[in-house]
């Protein structure tokens, strides 16, 4: 499910952003394209150490956008591309999806754990 072009990416230097709704609308978040782990199921987890108005959003609308790209990974018409992810997602505080954001990140307090629907590259 997740193109081998967005697995390039995750290794590159770069800028997430995750979008979220809740009841008083939209909001954004960022983390680092370096800080995501997809799981053996395929799940993109995201270490959370603040994003607490990201999970009340996520427990209002579990759906979320997600963006990330890189200039150094070629794209559709030369250099650079990026990816639009939709997903539905969940904060995680224990078992191996948290067990594995936690052995990397001793600072989380949480895994958001985002279930791909799509993975459209956009550049």
């Amino acid at each position: 499910m997740i193109p081998e072009k967005l697995v390039e990416v995750m290794k590159q230097d770069g800028v997430v952003a995750i979008a979220t709704l809740g009841p008083d609308g939209p909001h954004m978040v960022n983390t680092w394209n370096s800080y995501l782990i997809v799981s053996p199921e395929g799940r993109l987890l995201i270490p959370a150490g603040y994003m607490q108005r990201t999970e009340a959003n996520v427990a209002f609308n579990d759906q979320v956008l997600i963006t990330l790209g890189s200039s150094k990974v070629a794209g559709k018409q030369g250099p650079g591309t990026g990816f639009l992810i939709k997903g539905t997602a969940a904060f995680v505080t224990a078992g191996p999806d948290f067990d594995v954001i936690k052995a990397r990140f001793p600072w989380a307090r949480a895994t958001l754990a985002v279930t791909i629907a799509s993975a459209a590259q956009t550049l």
